[in-house]
């Protein structure tokens, strides 16, 4: 047994003693400087640790930074770690840290140094993530006194993403150099950069002052306009890519919206204007089922849109049935008298939301997995809960799609829209029919709001930023018409942030409704059109 047991004593053993040693392995000279020395001896022992680029000096820089270390007689060096006195100089511990020692005194100039070296020394840690984060702080901030640790963790890193980052901070220091052939080097390096303070470089190598360029060399100057065209490139490139994202995102958005709209409007004839309402019905059940998962089962948070995402369907679906019942029943035909009845249940819903959960915006989180995004460029981030909303509309949209195709609800829902009567007449209950397919479209929308919920802030008035753009995306694709409005959704979304990108959000907005209204003057019956005896009805 004490054979077996041996290895691992001497492994937990080294485990607790590595600071010592990483400690021991400095030079005992650099190590008087960096704890005994004046501001400047100490920063220039800094350096030397950095120059050196060896790990084992991070542990003695973070003991002083966290005021572990203690001198005594502007001789010995000591460090109390976790309970234990160590002789920093020759490795051993003591029972107990003799009389008068004394802190070591940084001042602020000397700790923001040794914070650097810190930061800087941990590109050659073993653990990934520290190297990557330590990378991250570099970007931008090294100086010259770092090209041999670059150098060293450069030769040392095998990750790829590492080691093109390192690549570019490398050459972003040596941009600087007063060597013409390093520069050289440098800008060739920086042509592979999507990086916007790249592009800052390259732009200072080709300005003028006066009569003379800020780069002398006519060579780095011809390689740095190639690397800049390259890097511009590269970020007009991200930028398109960002747009068409936020685009597709928006489209996602008002699909949703729209998507419940289309039944209610486009298949039974209903303007309901208190559609939005029905969005923030869906939206604050989500933040209910929230606040229920945190209080109840705060162990599955996380997980808390798996009951949200069918409580938001539920909760609005049956507000729609019993707005239908009570009060829509009694005004088909009226299409007049339906918009200002909807439009005053919306009034009474909003003031019951603020009754109830206040004026004021309610806080609905991200669940963990939502956090963050996908990093395509430095000027390209695809957030993990757009990427969610956009697979979720395509989710819903495939669901309502086999609903009224492939079940029986959805054959009686296209029965009656296509001719009513006959309908009736073969025994198809079209006032119950009118109830589930008003329920359905009220039901979608109240996953509109669960999705909204987790991308922007849920108050009383967030029915009211999507109700007319909803209506103009089913007048734009077709009454009646779920192809239809796919397109106009996934169209007005990528146009609009197009536009915005040239124009600014208002004009963008201004430029899309007086687009639709031309539109619409042409080809009355939108983008797919009804045919046959459908058009006819």
């Amino acid at each position: 047994m004490n054979v077996l047991l041996r290895p691992i004593l001497i492994a937990l053993l080294s485990l607790l003693y590595w600071p010592v040693a990483a400690m021991a392995a400095l030079p005992a000279e650099l190590m008087q400087k960096l704890a005994l020395g004046e501001s400047d001896e100490k920063i220039a022992a800094v350096a030397q640790v950095v120059t050196a680029a060896d790990p084992a000096g991070m542990g003695f820089l973070q003991s002083l930074l966290a005021g572990e270390v203690q001198t005594i007689a502007d001789k010995q060096v000591f460090v109390i770690r976790d309970g234990m006195v160590v002789d920093a100089l020759s490795g051993r511990t003591a029972v107990a840290l003799p009389d008068g020692a004394e802190d070591v005194v940084l001042n602020n100039r000397v700790r923001r140094e040794i914070e650097s070296a810190v930061a800087a020394l941990k590109l050659v840690s073993p653990d990934r993530a520290a190297r990557l984060a330590a990378a991250k702080a570099l970007e931008g901030g090294a100086d010259e006194g770092m090209l041999p640790l670059l150098a060293k963790a450069l030769e040392k890193e095998t990750d790829p993403e590492l080691k093109a980052l390192l690549t570019l901070i490398q050459a972003s220091v040596q941009i600087k150099s007063a060597d013409t052939a390093l520069r050289l080097t440098a800008v060739r390096a920086l042509a592979s950069s999507s990086s916007s303070s790249t592009k800052t470089l390259l732009l200072a190598l080709l300005e003028k002052k006066g009569d003379e360029w800020a780069e002398p060399d006519a060579m780095v100057r011809a390689e740095a306009k190639i690397s800049l065209e390259a890097v511009e490139g590269r970020l007009v490139k991200g930028q398109r890519i960002g747009q068409v994202f936020s685009g597709a995102s928006l489209g996602s958005i008002l699909l949703l919206a729209a998507l419940g709209l289309a039944i209610t409007y486009g298949l039974m004839g209903v303007i309901n204007m208190a559609h939005g309402e029905l969005i923030m019905i869906g939206a604050y059940a989500t933040y209910l089922v929230q606040n229920i998962f945190r209080s109840h089962m705060p162990d599955w948070f996380n997980w808390y849109l798996l009951a949200a995402v069918p409580a938001s369907f539920m909760v609005a679906a049956a507000v729609g049935m019993l707005l239908e019942r009570t009060v829509i029943r009694f005004l088909y035909g009226r299409p007049l008298e339906t918009l200002l009845a909807t439009w005053g249940i919306s009034l009474m819903l909003i003031q019951g939301v603020r009754t109830l959960f206040g004026a004021q915006n309610v806080q609905v989180e991200n669940p963990v997995w939502m956090s963050g995004g996908v990093v395509l460029l430095s000027n390209v981030v695809l957030p993990y809960s757009r990427i969610a909303i956009i697979a979720f509309s395509g989710f819903v949209l495939l669901l309502v799609w086999l609903a009224l195709t492939r079940t029986r609800l959805g054959l009686f829902v296209r029965g009656v829209t296509q001719n009513r009567a006959i309908a009736s007449c073969m025994g198809i209950n079209t006032a119950r029919i009118d109830t589930w397919c008003f329920g359905l479209g009220s039901g979608i929308a109240g996953l509109a709001g669960c999705a909204l919920s987790q991308i922007g802030n849920v108050g009383p008035d967030l029915g009211q930023s999507y109700i007319v753009d909803s209506f103009m995306v089913v007048v734009l694709g077709g009454v009646g018409q779920l192809a239809g409005t796919v397109y106009a959704a996934l169209g007005l979304g990528v146009v609009n942030k197009f536009l915005e990108g040239w124009a600014g959000a208002v004009i963008a907005k201004i430029i899309v409704l007086v687009f639709i209204i031309m539109f619409i003057q042409k080809r009355p019956q939108g983008l797919f059109a009804l045919k046959g005896r459908f058009a006819d009805a």
